[in-house]
């Protein structure tokens, strides 16, 4: 009878000799081919009593059981070397449009967020996120806006059914989080959807803001003009920017005022930066020492400022853009625009 463990000790020998698929496909049918050792072992059952015939025959079954699958598992990683070397020449990049004619663009609100990060990094700012769902004491108590201020009411404010929770009205709710969980000196800016009740040709009931603020010793309106100044130059690309800085009133600032910039419209055109009209472009103010108080901030010690204004009241200026609602609209012919 024919030594088993012989034959798989002489396959083992040879199949770790085996470099590549070709020596695997020989060794496949020296072993397990028609003609091959385990095939013979098969046909010479016949010559045995039934006794021994199956107590054989399995046998058999198991030594071609454990070739083949030492074959296969070869296989495989001859299969899988084959394909990795295959794909690392053949890349195909799936982000790529099909037709040149289809290339994407960047969306004039994305382009300006970028814009206002690069220059506000510039100025060693940081950027934090806040919820779009808030509640009453971050998005307004803690603002120092009252109990019966208007922004309060239901025509302004979207308030979530039975539940003491709202949309953000303005990113100041993350100036609010920021400050109770960090401790001065901060710099930094929120960018982010804002949700009141208000649609029209300039107004969205959905919209972007960005709001910055800085909290240290010694702050003051200076600062705050200095920093509004570089960033509306840098922005518009334009020098000698005129400010001018109008008294206002914010619950959360004190003083307050509202921003304008100079302009002038030639054949509907607008040109920031040049002319002797001006339009408003943001709101500001310091911090009120209650909305420091609120958060933990010593008023006495710290002073801080803050503005917000309009991403998309930013990409209309920039990109002469009449129709705020063409932002949201997604029409190709219009984003086609900004590719």
């Amino acid at each position: 009878m024919t030594n088993l463990e012989n034959i798989l000790s002489n396959f083992n020998s040879q199949f770790t000799q085996v470099q590549n698929p070709q020596q695997l496909e020989e060794i496949r049918i020296n072993f397990l081919g028609k003609k091959g050792i385990v095939s013979e072992l098969f046909a010479n059952l016949k010559n045995l009593d039934a006794d021994q015939k199956k107590s054989f025959g399995n046998q058999i079954n198991q030594l071609r059981d454990q070739i083949n699958s030492s074959i296969e598992d070869r296989k495989n990683y001859y299969l899988n070397v084959e394909l990795n070397a295959k794909l690392s020449t053949e890349k195909l990049d799936m982000t790529l449009p099909a037709r040149y004619e289809n290339q994407g663009s960047i969306h004039p609100i994305n382009r300006v967020i970028a814009d206002i990060e690069k220059i506000f990094s510039e100025l060693n700012f940081e950027f934090a996120q806040g919820p779009e769902i808030e509640d009453d004491f971050h998005n307004f108590s803690a603002l120092n806006i009252p109990k019966d201020h208007p922004a309060r009411q239901m025509q302004d404010t979207f308030y979530l059914n039975n539940s003491q929770l709202m949309l953000r009205t303005h990113t100041s709710n993350t100036q609010i989080r920021k400050m109770l969980n960090s401790t001065p000196p901060l710099r930094v800016g929120a960018i982010g959807k804002v949700f009141r009740r208000e649609f029209d040709q300039t107004h969205s009931p959905m919209f972007h803001q960005f709001e910055g603020f800085i909290v240290d010793e010694n702050v003051n309106m200076g600062n705050l003009k200095w920093t509004l100044e570089y960033f509306l130059e840098k922005f518009f690309a334009v020098k000698n920017l005129q400010l001018r800085f109008r008294s206002s009133f914010f619950p959360f600032t004190e003083p307050s005022a509202e921003v304008d910039i100079n302009y002038s419209a030639n054949q509907g055109k607008i040109e920031i930066g040049k002319g002797d009209k001006f339009m408003e472009i943001l709101g500001c103010g310091m911090i009120h020492p209650n909305v420091l108080e609120n958060c933990g901030i010593d008023s006495k010690k710290f002073q801080g400022f803050a503005f917000g204004i309009g991403i998309e009241r930013l990409a209309m200026l920039k990109y002469g853009i009449t129709d705020l609602r063409l932002l949201f609209e997604n029409d190709v012919r219009f984003l086609k625009n900004f590719s």
